[in-house]
């Protein structure tokens, strides 16, 4: 295959991932909530350690979350690496169980060297997910023979289309940059309907419709203790912003004897916004085997605000609410181990993978925090050896992830992650005697 059809068979597998990126990769009741779930941006190396990755710097993996990373990419070489995923999730609420499935596509990511320590990387990744449906009935208040039914669907979420680029402006010092076009909509509905026959439905439907874009900044700055041992230090920055969206808001009141509707529709200018984020991360590699670390990221949520629909004193009203999220923190720690990637023994060119995280919410649910998430994964690093290549590496994974949070449900979500990284020569100059 020569370099022109490869470069086409990546740029399509780009362009059916626009297409794809639009289903959503979540059941969760809590992407009811502001923006939806946060995504995991990482590549399929990454979520072997539960995305761990602000301070490593890898030649044959793309390593999105640090852009400054790009730097360290092999030369001669073109990186494509595609991601999918499939999920079991059980809920679990008082005495109720319930279990939902979902596949998902990932992300779809490549990088290549430009220069002489200087890597260009794009691709597609997700920003949040939104994707629910679910009920609840009981009695109403004051009436024993009248039940109430409350629906609730939500669909959509935020995508991200980003290129990037990192440069080594001396020995073990990075800097890069990804500029992204951000992308996406919600639709959520909540209907709230009675046996009465003279109860109202009331349903409201919120929408908003993103096209802005998404700035990050990295750094790595690595250095040898000595002949074995080597430190790299990492760090990442997002500045916070406006969206530019007008969040909408339609109250649909019907009455169910006669069918007639009345619609009352609100907006907000500039509703929606993402916060400033800041992460840091330390690497220890030993004898280029052992590789342990350690990220924390900050997101600053408590300065943004959401657009909130609330009846006070008989006026309803739609208006951004500045109580609505907290700030989150997240804590990940993980490594990965290879005997020798450049063995000529399978198993000492295995990569073997583990990490954890805790993250606090970054939602609140009616005052009280939203759900804090407890994850732990294994994953693989599977090196591909056949006539044609030798460096290319099949990344698979397994995750767990506990999300809960106080009188509300509890999910408990096992994961696996597929990612397959090309790693072909595409720049290599042939000689013939």
């Amino acid at each position: 295959m020569n370099i022109n059809r490869r470069a086409i068979c990546a740029f399509t597998t780009m362009a059916i991932s626009l297409c794809t990126v639009a289903q959503s990769g979540t059941n969760s009741p809590y992407s009811q909530y502001g923006l939806g779930v946060q995504s995991d941006q990482t590549t399929g190396f990454n979520r072997g350690m539960n995305g761990l990755g602000i301070a490593f710097r890898e030649h044959n993996q793309v390593n999105t979350i640090n852009p400054a990373s790009y730097s360290a990419v092999d030369s001669l070489t073109f990186l494509f690496d595609v991601g999918f995923s499939g999920q079991v999730t059980n809920f679990k609420e008082g005495n109720r169980k319930l279990n939902a499935n979902n596949a998902d596509f990932e992300y779809a990511v490549a990088a290549f060297r430009l220069a002489r320590n200087f890597g260009l990387s794009f691709g597609i990744l997700p920003y949040t997910n939104i994707g629910y449906n679910y009920s609840t009935t009981g009695k109403t208040a004051g009436s024993a023979s009248t039940t109430y039914a409350n629906s609730y669907y939500g669909e959509g979420g935020l995508h991200q289309a980003y290129i990037g680029l990192g440069y080594q402006f001396f020995k073990g010092f990075s800097l890069g940059a990804n500029v992204a076009y951000l992308w996406g909509d919600y639709t959520r509905l909540v209907t709230n309907s009675y046996t009465d026959s003279y109860a109202k439905t009331i349903q409201k439907i919120y929408t908003a419709n993103v096209t802005n874009y998404k700035l990050e900044f990295g750094a790595q700055y690595q250095f040898n203790i000595d002949k074995k041992n080597i430190i790299t230090l990492g760090a990442t920055f997002t500045p916070g912003h406006k969206l530019g969206a007008d969040p909408e808001c339609k109250v649909i009141s019907t009455n169910p004897s006669t069918a007639v509707s009345d619609t009352a529709s609100y907006s907000v200018n500039n509703g929606l916004e993402i916060p400033m984020q800041f992460s840091v991360g330390a690497t220890w590699d030993h004898n280029r085997q052992l590789k342990l670390g350690a990220d924390y990221t900050y997101q600053k949520w408590s300065s943004v605000a959401f657009p909130v629909y609330n009846v006070i004193n008989n006026v309803p009203q739609y208006a951004l609410d500045g109580n609505y999220y907290t700030d989150r923190h997240k804590l990940t720690a993980g490594g990965e181990y290879c005997g020798d990637e450049q063995s000529r023994y399978f198993l000492k060119r295995l990569h073997i993978r583990a990490g954890v995280s805790y993250a606090t919410p970054y939602t609140k649910i009616n005052g009280n925090d939203g759900p804090s998430e407890l994850s732990a994964s294994v994953g693989f690093g599977i090196p591909i050896v056949n006539n044609y290549n030798n460096r290319s590496i099949l990344n698979i994974s397994g995750q767990w992830v506990r999300t809960s949070a106080k009188n509300f449900i509890t999910e408990n979500t096992f994961r696996i992650n597929i990612g397959l990284t090309f790693n072909e020569r595409w720049f290599m100059k042939w000689k013939v005697d």
